[in-house]
């Protein structure tokens, strides 16, 4: 990924500016270790990372802020001559290659638990291009739209992938909620695992789907659905009462948790429904679901307080501080689970610029070095030199 980078940002930077135009690995990692120190920092504006009284000794001392400039000015991740060719089939086109390869890492390295969870991620941005989406209900109205499944315990990302708008591939009258799930889960069927989802992903045949591949479902259904029996569309309910439909592989449960609300909660992992031994008598699939269903929010909230995402008018660097982003977050994950102790993420995002950043600091220190030897000895004020 990082020798794609280094090759098509060489490339964009010798075609625009100058033929001698370079940026070795080392220094690419330093850029990308700069990136996340501004996250981890908060500075107001780039100009104050390399100020002296608020700028990070660490970001001075890794890369001069002008030619941190000069890189982010030629950041590209694929061919520049062939990207309008690529884009007729493909509007992810400008990054998709190094994006993929990203998927391919996350899916590779780790093992998730039995509970995943399913749901969308909208990294706010405002750059212009066609697949930009406006939710009224998240924080940030405008964004880039990504489906993402995340292990429920460790909040890893497992599978992630973007939302382009209408996909001709997708088959004739397969509803795009299922479609989403099945590649989402692809990798992880056939081994006894468990999704929860929202709404708009809930239905009886995906449930069906799941099921023949050895994954059971567990998600909230909307009230207005077809598949809801037409005697379980009642309003006016007594408070905190269960009624429950079966089908083949399937389980519905309408709990009441007020007199005019009903909650409809789809499950093909429960046999039996149980109620508990409380004043709520609350069903085991609604417990089961509020404990399981907020893996990606909280996954999104993490990523979110430390990002690196920065203003930028080219929504391929957009999705690369998405990427770096959630690079981050998993390889947290990753390295407590090596080591088996808990660590603040703030020190490991630290601890992980330092590293990004050594092996060009210590190439600065060393040129400097053979500078300073290469010069000749001036002599001491005072003395007379010898001719």
């Amino acid at each position: 990924m990082l020798r794609s980078i280094q090759e098509w940002t060489t490339q964009h930077a010798r075609h625009t500016e100058q033929q001698d135009w370079f940026m070795d690995l080392p220094e690419l990692m330093a850029f990308i270790s700069v990136i996340i120190l501004r996250g981890v920092n908060k500075v107001p504006s780039l100009c104050d990372s390399w100020s002296a009284n608020l700028g990070n000794p660490r970001i001075i001392a890794t890369m001069a802020r002008n030619r941190f400039q000069n890189i982010m000015r030629h950041l590209r991740f694929d061919d520049m001559f062939t990207r309008s060719e690529r884009a007729e089939t493909d509007k992810f086109a400008a990054i998709s290659d190094v994006w993929g390869s990203f998927v391919t890492n996350c899916i590779a390295s780790n093992n998730p638990g039995r509970h995943i969870t399913i749901g969308e991620q909208l990294f706010p941005s405002k750059t212009r291009c066609g697949f930009l989406q406006y939710i009224a209900t998240k924080p940030d109205k405008f964004g880039i739209k990504f489906w993402v499944a995340c292990d429920l315990k460790s909040q890893y990302i497992c599978n992630v992938f973007p939302y382009l708008g209408k996909d001709p591939s997708r088959p004739s009258g397969e509803r795009l909620s299922e479609t989403v799930v099945m590649r989402l889960m692809e990798p992880f069927m056939d081994q006894g695992r468990t999704v929860t989802m929202d709404n708009f992903f809930t239905s009886l045949s995906l449930a069906q789907r799941l099921l023949s591949r050895k994954t059971t479902i567990l998600g909230t259904v909307n009230k207005r659905s077809r598949e809801i029996p037409q005697s379980a569309r009642q309003m006016d309910r007594t408070e905190f009462t269960t009624q429950v439909f079966s089908t083949t592989g399937a389980t519905l449960t309408v709990y009441a948790p007020k007199r005019k609300k009903a909650v409809y909660v789809l499950s093909s992992m429960h046999s039996v429904v149980e109620t508990e031994d409380t004043t709520r008598t609350k069903p085991n699939t609604v417990t089961e679901y509020n404990k399981t269903k907020c893996g990606v929010d909280v996954m999104d909230q993490m990523v979110r307080e430390y990002s690196v995402r920065a203003g930028t008018r080219r929504w391929p660097v957009a999705v690369f501080y998405n990427m770096i982003d959630m690079a981050a977050l998993n390889a947290h994950v990753l390295y407590q689970a090596c080591i088996g102790v808990q660590e603040r993420r703030v020190d490991f995002l630290v601890e992980l610029a330092k590293e990004l950043g050594n092996s060009h600091v210590s190439e600065k220190k060393a040129h400097k070095e053979k500078l300073l030897q290469q010069q000749p000895s001036t002599p001491s004020s005072g003395k007379r030199a010898k001719c």
